[in-house]
């Protein structure tokens, strides 16, 4: 996804809905985006779940009921939220976050075929699945 970009609107509010799971945030050129917790938990920009390269990515599974259990600020230009799961080192940078509003529906999408692809679930007891290139492909 995309790097720090000046002309990204920044976040005016981010609320965080325990009960629907749902982040709410809203930037400084009147978007408005509702991000459940599963989707920013699937896409961390973490390494743990992008890999160090191309290739390396892992189908986070089974994060249906993940809640987010706090949010820091990092800088002026980030938060850092932790999961219930455990997983605490995704960094989200403003324009990765407008990015992920924006790309919301496609983005559900995508995560959705790779769980069908994988044979994997979004429900807990699934675990992570290397989402490289998909069996039975011949190269």
């Amino acid at each position: 996804m995309t790097s720090m970009d000046k002309a990204t609107p920044v976040p005016t509010e981010i609320k965080l809905h325990q009960k629907s799971r749902v982040m709410e945030i809203h930037f400084s050129d009147d978007r408005q985006f509702e991000l459940p917790y599963e989707l920013l938990r699937v896409y961390s920009p973490s390494a743990e779940v992008r890999g160090h390269g191309p290739g390396q990515e892992v189908l986070q599974a089974g994060k249906r009921e993940v809640d987010i259990v706090s949010l820091e600020p990092v800088g002026s230009y980030a938060v850092q939220p932790t999961f219930s799961d455990g997983h605490d080192t995704g960094i989200y940078s403003w324009d990765y976050l407008y990015e992920l509003g924006a790309k919301k529906d496609a983005l559900w999408q995508e995560y959705l075929h790779q769980l069908a692809a994988a044979g994997a679930s979004r429900d807990q007891g699934a675990h992570p699945v290397p989402a490289g290139p998909q069996q039975g492909k011949s190269r």
